[in-house]
Parts: structure tokens; sequence; C-alpha cells
């Protein structure tokens, strides 16, 4: 192995996106079999947990905050509200604006499967010190705020 080869993995086994992608991939991927094995796609996985958290959020905003392009979220709300788990809305105060509800089907998922996402969270956090996994979240907060 030549020096260069030896600086590079040295770089990208420190490197910062790749530690925070690495890691999101490995811990999504153990969370994301729950998700599938309650008959969901990771995608409508990510729409549930927001609305879950923001219920009746307008299409754009939803988009933003389910970390996903419009046009493939529109399509996914199309599935999502054949299966009962979603429905959009005319906002009264704005007819040209429409808000994306969940359903009590889809209230009951989002319920399920934020419970086992805490879970899953505990899990991991398990593995840190106290004072590394007490300090992670707000770090990460402090970063993706600043970004």
């Amino acid at each position: 192995m030549t020096q260069a080869d030896q600086t590079s993995e040295a770089f990208v086994s420190s490197y910062l996106l790749y530690l925070l992608a690495a890691s999101s991939d490995a811990a999504s991927a153990q969370f994301h079999k729950i998700v599938r094995d309650k008959g969901l796609r990771v995608p409508e996985w990510r729409v549930i947990a927001c609305l879950y958290d923001q219920d009746g959020l307008m299409t754009t905003k939803l988009a933003d905050y389910a970390l996903m392009e419009q046009s493939r979220l529109t399509r996914i709300l199309d599935q999502m509200d054949q299966k009962g788990w979603v429905e959009r809305r005319i906002d009264p105060e704005d007819r040209r604006r429409v808000r994306v509800h969940l359903t009590d089907t889809g209230k009951g998922l989002a319920k399920s499967l934020v419970e086992d996402a805490k879970i899953h969270e505990q899990k991991l956090l398990g593995i840190l010190k106290d004072t590394d996994a007490a300090r992670l979240k707000p770090a990460l907060q402090a970063l993706l705020a600043h970004l």
C-alpha cells in the first residue's frame, strides 16, 4: 500500500460526512426492516413520521421535511391515499392550498412505528457512553441548525 493509499483511507475513515452517512445507513437499515415488516415502504414511513409530528402539512413543506422531491412525494401520497393512510384537504384559510392529514388508520400506524423508532433509537444510544449519548443529538441538531 502506498502512502497516498494510507492517507486516503485515514481521511475517509475519519471524515465527518462519511461517518454521518455510514452511521445513518447502518442504523436506518436496521429500522427499515421493521418498517417493511409492518407493510410499509421507507418513503411511506418518512411521510407518516413527519405527519405524526405536524399533521396537516402542505405538500411542499412535507416534501422538504421528508427529504424527498415533491414530484416523488405526490406519487407516494396518491398510493398512501389509496391505502387509506392519508387524505388531502383544502386549507379552509386559503383554498388554493392543500394540506395532507393522517387518517385514523394512518395515525394508528404512525403511533406504532414511532414507538418502534424510539425503542430502536434507545438501543442505538445504548451502544454509546452515557455522556456521548447525551451530547450526540444536541450536537447534530446544532449542526443542522447552522447548515
